[in-house]
């Protein structure tokens, strides 16, 4: 699930990288961040979302998310379906790309997935 993104750079619009999540019990935990796999359609459309949804309060439960300068967070309500390799030992995803929002699944019910499983 999305709980935040960073400032675009560049010639980039709308916004770099998305911060991912995903819960654990109750507590929403650091999944890590996507920066690829976007159109400029989907980049201005999902910026809009992103803008909607923003906030001042990290939602990560412990406070950790790659946050810093530039980090923008937003309400956890979009899901996104993310394609990746792996995950690393840190519990992080390893080579991200994002595939595009799920409308399907809330966002209460992102969990940790192995690699190659759809839930």
């Amino acid at each position: 699930m999305i709980a935040g993104h960073t400032a675009p750079q560049g010639e980039r619009e709308a916004f770099g990288a998305l911060l991912l999540g995903y819960y654990e019990d109750d507590d929403l935990v650091c999944a890590g961040k996507v920066g690829t796999g976007f159109d400029d359609e989907t980049l201005k459309d999902l910026g809009e979302r992103l803008a909607e949804r923003e906030q001042e309060e990290c939602p990560f439960e412990d406070g950790d998310g790659a946050g810093g300068k530039g980090v923008h967070w937003v309400a956890p309500e979009l899901v996104a379906q993310i394609g990746f390799t792996e995950w690393t030992e840190d519990h992080r995803l390893r080579h991200p790309r994002f595939l595009g929002l799920r409308r399907d699944k809330k966002a209460k019910d992102v969990v940790r997935e192995a690699p190659g499983k759809r839930a």
